[in-house]
């Protein structure tokens, strides 16, 4: 090759290079940027991709998953019984993985245990299906205010470079709310005191103190005759875990020591080391600090959590017992983050405290239910002795209501984890895992719909999200009797959240329940009241009273009352279905079942679209 063509030659090769440069250097747009480590991250980003949106998922973390993986607590509580959504299929992952649903069952703190690797697993194979959604994980994010179109983000990627990217809609699946306070949304931290709250058991006078966290662990049985044995920490106290378990321990209630080990014990001869009674819980609000201040305090949690490790092994005998060395990717053995139980609590279009829970039916918010959970009222404040004490009662399962996922005055952005817009007695029920993946499966879904439909989120249509949801396997009321392959499941959880039919609530230890009661039979007025709330009219047949039982005849007759020519059916039609669902030939003076009358309403009334709701779940017609 001559000097000349050479010269040429590398020219055009140049040119090509800072072209190649150039186009990756361009802003690369999306429907829908889900920024954060948290549990109901990961759930945002897959149902985002699900619904259609081009999705992009932004995680500082190297792995998915949230407090469910990366913070360890691979013991889920709460939603045995309510398999909701992504929860209910990624338990379905896990069971396939460990052989069924007893091999979940091996500590007794929770249904479901597993190795945090496991875990972290299915959230990348769930994720990698996804052809709409790309996955930018051990990745920085530095955010800019919404220019008119879309948030622009600068992305900080492993290797030092950058990359420059825009959202049309954004999800805040941090853990403790980062996003939505960087970007000026109103929140709370700490308690609120009860003249805020309206909740009579709260506290006189707000304060800033939030739930104890922890730095779990996960150990391993390395086999009798083993000796793991972790070096004395420095300012090792014994006295500090003494009650942890019996052992020297004067409290009769204190757990034997191997009892409080199997409290969180994993499959394949793993413990969970997440122990609240004098173990491992940590207190500082290291909430508002910037990120060198926080990982000053994460240090000391370490600290603390390996000298309950140390007492385990060194006081309470355990030598063989010791850091797994094959769960986190991380040189101490530990976590990739903590366990944070509360942290900002986003003021959001509307705000769910504990009346609503006790009383659902006495407030409109349930008619706009994403998300259920059967958890007790839970908090963690043995670290933080000034904390006011709280006589919490027992609480039925409970749903929560969409417009706690949207922040108020703040446009297109929506929250996925435990920032959303509880009260802080509320959040103690409301942040565990199940919860926290249908909250995020949620805003995923809505993001994904706000963007497809060139509105904020606050926008949408109640009823079409709700929808859109029960067609991605969620409920939207906590009825425990009435599973997903229920053929009526879908018709009661719509006339459920209507108020038509209404479930009753019943607190049970640590799984509380509300039952539906699909086989019952009911007298006219059981229908009547409701059907007449949602009318707003007289509509009681002729010649039935109250009092007798609901019949095909008299539920035709009540349907007949309310048809309008658009809506017309024939009776013959009716009676058909009733023949199917009743599964006998149809007897006009048979009673007809809950479920029967569900699956009625639905069909041939179809109250829960005939009538809008709003955000605060009230009627909008």
């Amino acid at each position: 090759m001559n000097p000349l063509n050479r010269i040429l030659t590398l020219l055009l090769i140049g040119l090509l290079i800072s072209c190649q440069s150039n186009e990756t250097k361009e802003t690369e747009t999306y429907d829908v940027i889900v920024l954060g480590e948290g549990t109901g991250a990961v759930a945002a980003a897959i149902q985002s991709a699900r619904t259609g949106a081009k999705t992009l998922l932004v995680n500082p973390l190297p792995w998915l998953g949230g407090m469910l993986t990366s913070a360890g607590v691979s013991a889920t509580d709460g939603n045995h019984q309510l398999p909701a959504g992504l929860w209910g299929e990624f338990r379905g992952l896990l069971r396939q993985h460990y052989g069924g649903t007893d091999s979940l069952f091996t500590g007794w703190v929770s249904n479901t245990m597993f190795e945090p690797k496991v875990g972290a697993k299915y959230w990348d194979d769930l994720a990698a299906a996804e052809s709409n959604l790309r996955v930018l994980s051990s990745t920085e994010y530095k955010i800019s205010p919404r220019n008119g179109r879309a948030w622009p983000l600068e992305l900080i990627l492993p290797d030092g470079g950058s990359r420059k990217v825009e959202g049309v809609e954004l999800v805040d699946g941090t853990d403790l709310g980062d996003v939505a306070a960087k970007l000026g949304v109103d929140y709370d931290l700490g308690m609120e005191a009860a003249s805020q709250s309206g909740e009579s058991i709260a506290p006189a006078a707000s304060n800033d103190i939030i739930q104890d966290f922890t730095y779990a662990a996960i150990l391993k049985d390395y086999g009798a005759g083993a000796d793991r044995t972790i070096d004395q920490p420095a300012n090792y106290d014994p006295k500090v875990f003494r009650c942890a378990c019996q052992h020297d321990c004067e409290k009769e209630e204190a757990h034997p020591c191997p009892t409080m080990l199997s409290y969180g014990k994993l499959p394949n001869n793993k413990y969970m080391i997440n122990w609240p009674i004098e173990g491992n819980d940590y207190y500082a609000n290291m909430v508002e600090l910037n990120t060198a201040e926080r990982e000053a305090i994460y240090a000391k949690a370490k600290q603390h959590t390996l000298n309950f490790i140390y007492y385990i092994q060194n006081e309470l005998g355990f030598r063989h017992l010791g850091l797994a060395d094959d769960e986190f990717p991380t040189a101490d053995g530990l976590p990739l983050m903590p366990y944070h139980r509360e942290g900002r609590r986003i003021k959001g279009e509307v705000r769910l405290n504990l009346n609503h829970i006790l009383e659902p039916f006495d407030y409109g918010l349930y008619r706009t239910g994403i998300a259920v959970g059967d958890y007790p009222i839970d908090h963690h404040h043995d670290k933080e002795p000034s904390a006011p004490t709280m006589d919490f009662p027992s609480v039925p399962s409970f749903n929560i209501p969409l417009g706690v996922l949207i922040p108020k005055a703040i446009d297109h952005l929506l929250v996925a984890d435990k920032a959303m817009s509880v009260s802080n007695i509320v959040n103690g029920s409301s942040r565990l895992q199940p919860v926290i993946l249908q909250v995020g499966q949620v805003a995923g879904l809505m993001a994904a719909m706000a963007a497809q439909q060139g509105v904020s989120p606050d926008q949408l249509d109640v009823r079409e999200v709700q929808d859109s949801l029960l067609a991605n396997g969620g409920y939207l009321m906590p009825y425990m009797d009435v599973l997903p392959e229920n053929p009526h499941f879908a018709a009661i959880q719509r006339i459920g959240a209507t108020g038509i039919l209404r479930g009753e609530g019943i607190p049970y230890k640590w799984a509380n329940q509300t039952r539906f009661y699909p086989d019952t039979m009911l007298q006219v007025q059981s229908l009547l009241s409701n059907l007449e709330d949602w009318t707003k009219e007289d509509i009681l047949p002729q010649n039935f009273s109250k009092t007798d039982p609901l019949t095909g005849q008299s539920l035709i007759a009540l349907l007949k009352g309310l048809q309008t020519e658009q809506e017309a059916f024939a009776e013959q039609d009716v009676e058909a279905s009733l023949t199917a669902c009743m599964g006998m030939e149809y007897d006009s003076s048979v009673p007809v079942s809950k479920a029967c009358v569900a699956a009625i309403l639905d069909q041939y009334l179809d109250p829960f679209h005939l009538r809008k709701v709003d955000l605060q779940g009230k009627w909008t017609d």
